[in-house]
This record gives structure tokens, C-alpha cells and sequence, in this order.
């Protein structure tokens, strides 16, 4: 009943096509290896396999999809673990029509998508591990000086146009550091690479 909402729902947008749906965390790696999406909707509590694991499974593959978890469960560890597992947002069922369709545009431009409440609690959550802190500092400090620069705007959010502002260098130039940062940090994604800025610490200038 919830894909058949979701595929009317995002259906009457003339710009997104649903190209595939699947019920469980398996399927739902099979569907992306046939279909090759753009974006995915991933629910958490699945039989079988369950979300978390698959996001996983799916970031293994060559170019893949941006992830964005659709649950209604947005616990603290329940929004850090899918994120870290390398979904680039999350968002509870209740989100309106109307803005779903302009979330799932934004996730397909690479954008981080969160629901207030997961915001909320991934801040809450990120500040308060210290492990992650330690590990975050480790990794950050093999980056060169611009490249912390570029990570510092992943972690506000910034697009590579407005990194590029920031630091008075070309998009394109910007796109190449952060394809190196990502590689650098072992991060699949911008929220990855975002989420590893805020356990630094690390903040634009």
C-alpha cells in the first residue's frame, strides 16, 4: 500500500519516472543491479534483509544510486547508522506529498535530505560519540589544507559552486577536490564525507 502511494505520488511529477520497487532488502539490491535508479526510497524494517544492509550492499556496486531512507522510525542510531551506511538523507513517511517530490530532486543532485526531527537527532548523536570524533580527526589529518577546506563546506552543506565562491577556485576545480576528499576518507557520498566533517569538528571559514 506504501509503494503504491509513493508511485502515484511521484508519478504525477513530469520530471521523475519510478522505474522499479521491491519488499524486501535483497530485492531491493536485485532491483538497482536491473533498473539502475537515480534515487532509491529505502525503509529500514524490511523481512529478510533489512535497510541498513542493504544500503550497504548497494554502495559495493559500481555508480551507485543516491540513497534516501523513507522509515518511521528516526531514532538517534537509526538516522546515524544509515548515514554513516551511506544513505545521502532521511526522511520520516510523514512527509508531505507536495515536498517529497521536491526532496527526492534534490537527492538526485547529490543534496543531503533530512527531515527536521533526523536533523535534529543526528546533531544530538554526532556531537556526543567520541570514538567517532577520534576517528574523524585521524582521517582528516591526512587531508592536505584545501582539501580540509573543500570538507569543511561538504559539512555545511555547500554546493561546489558555493565552495568554489568561498575559495576564489573554479567548480571544476572544487569538483576535483572533492572526488579526492571523498577518496582520501573512504566516503561513498557528500553526507558521508559531511557527517565525518561535523565528528571532526571541522567548520567553514
Amino acid at each position: 500500500m506504501v509503494c503504491g502511494f509513493l508511485r502515484t505520488i511521484l508519478g504525477s511529477a513530469p520530471d521523475i519516472e519510478v522505474v522499479d520497487e521491491a519488499h524486501d532488502g535483497a530485492a531491493g539490491v536485485e532491483a538497482v543491479r536491473r533498473s539502475r535508479p537515480d534515487v532509491i526510497l529505502m525503509d529500514l524494517r524490511m523481512p529478510g534483509m533489512d535497510g541498513l544492509t542493504a544500503i550497504e550492499r548497494i554502495n559495493e556496486l559500481a555508480d551507485p544510486p543516491h540513497i534516501v531512507v523513507l522509515t518511521t522510525f528516526d531514532a538517534d542510531q537509526y538516522v546515524l547508522r544509515a548515514l554513516r551506511a551511506g544513505a545521502t538523507g532521511f526522511l520520516v513517511k510523514s512527509t508531505p506529498p507536495e515536498e517529497l517530490i521536491g526532496l527526492v530532486r534534490a537527492a538526485a543532485q547529490g543534496h543531503t535530505v533530512l527531515s527536521p526531527s533526523a536533523a535534529r537527532r543526528l546533531v544530538a548523536a554526532s556531537t556526543d560519540s567520541l570514538s567517532a570524533r577520534d576517528r574523524a580527526r585521524e582521517l582528516v589529518a591526512s587531508l592536505t589544507e584545501r582539501e580540509a577546506q573543500v570538507l569543511a563546506g561538504l559539512g555545511e552543506g555547500l554546493s561546489n559552486a558555493q565552495i568554489a565562491a568561498r575559495l576564489y577556485l573554479s567548480e571544476a576545480t572544487i569538483k576535483g577536490y572533492v572526488s579526492r576528499t571523498l577518496d582520501k576518507l573512504g566516503c561513498v557520498n557528500r553526507t558521508q564525507a559531511g557527517l565525518l566533517a561535523h565528528d571532526a569538528g571541522i567548520t567553514g571559514a
